[in-house]
């Protein structure tokens, strides 16, 4: 370890030398860029992962000042790779530098597969709000490039989050555009089922029996297979365990679903949601009688 910090001082006193000195036409640029390249795999190799982000941002400048911004832009990135080990933030804005750079070149298929990676950053992070943000960024540039498959991915994760935050109708209209698409498409059919019961779960939330009666009327006559699934079948029974107010119905319903198709945190967390919303009704009503 120590044999590789020391050469990776070494390498990057050179290039500050480089750098210093005098140089024909740029080429002191590309001299030290050189040297600042192997003194950041020396830090990486050191395990220097602070140090090693810095030397990538030094030979991102030097990149620049020779014009090659392709360079640049992936000596951005990889410094984003160290500084994702330290400090999320700075990897986040070195991914952002990257990104900029990218849609000036028009490299747009990497600018949006970096919006994804900085939102999974701020995901790893529990930064929600940020998250959300970014996912949707590269959602609109996965579209713009023809990507859907990657596009829906990201705007899956957009509903995912803006569902934990009750923001159920955003959560609804994503759920259900991407339901209406993957229906055209054979490889993407089987997966319907499974967005239309999200977006039904979301409904559920809302607390208005209504407005999921209508719903599942909706989604029916947008998929009639809808209409034999389980998942269909599980949601018409929770409404109306809700619309009879009864709590026990209400976790009979879910038991035996989850016995069959084990429920993930995210359905589980809306269930809960829904099954507190009777509880406090049903309070209400006693204190009432």
């Amino acid at each position: 370890m120590g044999d590789h910090l020391v050469r990776a001082e070494e390498f990057e006193k050179k290039a500050e030398k480089k750098l210093n000195g005098w140089g024909i036409f740029g080429s002191k640029y590309e001299d030290a860029a050189d040297l600042l390249e192997k003194a950041a795999n020396s830090y990486k190799l050191a395990k220097s992962w602070d140090l090693a982000g810095k030397a990538y941002l030094k030979l991102a400048d030097c990149h620049l000042k020779c014009d090659s911004k392709h360079d640049a832009a992936n000596a951005y990135a990889e410094a984003a790779k160290c500084y994702k080990k330290v400090d999320t933030n700075e990897a986040a804005s070195c991914l952002e530098r990257a990104v900029n750079i990218f849609c000036e070149i028009g490299r747009l298929n990497m600018a949006a597969r970096y919006y994804k990676e900085i939102a999974e950053y701020y995901e790893a992070d529990q930064k929600i709000d940020q998250a959300i943000a970014y996912f949707e960024k590269a959602a609109e540039f996965f579209l713009n490039e023809e990507v859907t498959t990657s596009a829906n991915q990201c705007n899956l994760k957009v509903a995912q989050y803006a569902a934990q935050l009750e923001q159920y109708e955003k959560a609804i209209k994503i759920y259900e555009e991407i339901a209406c698409q993957s229906l055209n498409n054979n490889l993407l059919k089987y997966g319907v089922k499974g967005h239309l019961l999200n977006a039904g779960m979301c409904h559920l939330c809302k607390a208005d029996v209504v407005s999921i009666t209508n719903a599942l009327e909706k989604y029916q006559d947008l998929d009639p297979t809808f209409t034999g699934t389980r998942e269909c079948k599980f949601l018409s029974d929770l409404a109306s365990a809700i619309d009879e107010e009864d709590i026990a119905k209400f976790t009979d319903v879910v038991k035996e679903f989850d016995s069959m198709t084990p429920l993930d945190s995210w359905k589980t967390t809306m269930l809960l949601r829904v099954k507190e919303k009777l509880k406090a009704k049903e309070l209400e009503e006693d204190d009432l009688t």
